[in-house]
């Protein structure tokens, strides 16, 4: 086939090259071509098996990008030798045909511009959760998530570069990678047997970065180009997908918006359990991308440009795969953010999220889910009563603490945005912190009870998570007990009738929050 990228080219097509196909890109269209080649991991060397692999690229990938994937087309070969796709010679290969598009508008080219913003990563952090909610997840997929099939994954890896990684780093570097992943695996078997366990092994995506998302205008995300080949690869912990895409953001420079992503997918999907394990897939991710990059870099058969941007690519991944088991840029501290009902206290822990880079995890959220209802379903319900009884507010403080506690657990920072009226519920969070090693700080969130009730006329035709209403505002300033028991030195009064910009003022004084270099 070494003649059908100049015939198409000729066709008015540009060449894209990867390590495993050729896309023909067209004004309106792409076609993609698997290369015969076999690499361990994909055996396209027949044109009965790269059929079979554009026919599941098709399928699945209309999961997640119904009207991009239009189907699968011949590739021919004219009595003069002249080859073409779709036409009437004798068929000799086969090629995925996509509707092509607006390349300003993929994630990686935004980024570049400085137009990926933080609204784009949440809202595909809303469209991936939705999508794994509803993949594939039975016996067979669960398998993978067994820390024996992973450990394949992770040995294949080392296996596969067990020669030319010692190209772009140090032999006692490539060592401390394979040591690290290896051992946690072992070390933290538990962990992966418990998300096997609850059902976060799924038929997932496989190859989630920046490239492969699209933002059209005011639509809805757009993912492409799963992985179809090798089912071990794309059967996995959903903490696999969504790792590979937080690390694509780190490797461009933003791991901000690393963060915040993770943060965005933590609270769509209820999982914060994923952040134990999220710096061993991102290196696990970084790592497999490493060793992709090398293997274009070494194939002679490769366009010359490609291999060489290839090459500083592998170095940069093989570096990334190493850093991500150092620690976190920010140190961990758990954030209480808390107040009376309409005292601002969300949007202030919005506020300190975004600084320290953390997740928040939220009482109201936590409630609905605990009580199986969508988020922005009302529990209205009389004060003290039913879901926010004695015993149900104690569960759900439970929870909010458990999920804190696994965030802190991966040694970033975690927002805890609850009421915390009472102070059995400051001193609960104080624990937490305590347990972890971690610092506590209570962020008091006040605003004149006018201000309030106003606040709350104004949500009663919106929409929201909260279930705080104007009939039980009285009932709640009545029942706060003062926060004496939490130290000066580990509480800040903020008055969020004041402006935001002195509020954030405030707020920085004595936090670590991320350096200006690292926020674009």
């Amino acid at each position: 086939m070494g003649t059908l990228k100049d015939d198409l080219r000729a066709a008015g097509f540009e060449v894209v090259e990867t390590h495993v196909s050729w896309v023909f890109l067209g004004p309106g269209e792409v076609y993609k071509i698997k290369k015969p080649v076999f690499l361990g991991f994909l055996d396209f060397r027949s044109a009965d098996r790269r059929r079979v692999a554009c026919d599941a690229e098709v399928v699945l990938n209309r999961r997640l990008a119904p009207e991009v994937y239009l189907g699968v087309v011949p590739v021919t070969r004219d009595q003069d030798g002249k080859y073409r796709i779709g036409g009437t010679g004798l068929t000799v290969d086969w090629a995925v045909h996509m509707r092509r598009l607006d390349e300003a508008s993929r994630a990686d080219a935004l980024l570049a511009q400085g137009k990926l913003t933080p609204k784009h990563l949440d809202q595909l952090a809303e469209a991936l959760a939705a999508f794994h909610r509803s993949a594939r997840s039975d016996e067979e997929t669960a398998s993978f998530g067994r820390t024996e099939t992973i450990s394949v994954n992770v040995r294949e890896n080392f296996e596969q570069t067990r020669t030319n990684v010692v190209d772009y780093l140090s032999g006692a570097e490539a060592h401390e990678i394979e040591a690290w992943q290896i051992d946690f695996l072992q070390t933290h078997a538990d962990r992966f047997e418990e998300r096997r366990g609850s059902g976060r092994v799924r038929d997932g995506h496989g190859d989630l970065r920046l490239e492969h998302v699209y933002f059209p205008n005011g639509g809805p995300p757009i993912v492409v180009d799963c992985i179809e080949f090798n089912e071990r690869f794309r059967f996995a912990d959903v903490c696999a997908d969504v790792a590979f895409l937080s690390m694509d953001l780190a490797w461009h420079q933003r791991a901000d918006y690393a963060e915040r992503f993770l943060a965005a997918y933590a609270r769509a999907a209820n999982d914060y359990e994923l952040y134990p394990l999220v710096d061993f897939y991102e290196s696990y991710r970084a790592y497999v991308r490493g060793k992709v990059a090398s293997m274009l870099a070494s194939d002679e058969g490769a366009e010359v440009a490609a291999r060489e941007r290839a090459r500083s690519e592998a170095r940069r991944y093989y570096l990334l795969a190493l850093a991500s088991e150092r620690r976190s840029l920010l140190p961990p501290i758990l954030v209480a953010v808390g107040g009376v009902i309409a005292s601002g206290k969300s949007t202030v822990a919005e506020q300190m999220a975004t600084l320290l880079g953390a997740p928040i995890v939220d009482s109201d959220r936590t409630r609905k889910f605990l009580r199986h209802v969508a988020p922005e379903t009302p529990i209205a319900e009389a004060a003290w009563t039913g879901a926010y009884s004695a015993s149900q507010t104690a569960e759900v403080y439970a929870e909010v603490f458990r999920r804190a506690g696994a965030v802190l657990a991966s040694g970033r920072p975690v927002v805890v945005d609850a009421s915390f009226r009472a102070k059995a519920e400051r001193t609960g969070a104080r624990e937490i912190a305590g347990a972890c090693g971690v610092p506590f700080l209570f962020v008091e969130c006040r605003a004149a009870p006018a201000v309030g009730r106003e606040r709350l006329r104004q949500r009663e035709s919106k929409p929201g998570v909260s279930d705080g209403r104007l009939e039980i505002f009285e009932q709640f300033l009545a029942s706060w007990e003062p926060a004496d028991e939490v130290p000066d030195s580990r509480r800040i009064i903020l008055d969020t009738t004041r402006p935001i910009e002195e509020n954030l003022a405030v707020l920085r004084r004595g936090l670590a929050t991320w350096p200006a270099a690292l926020t674009g």
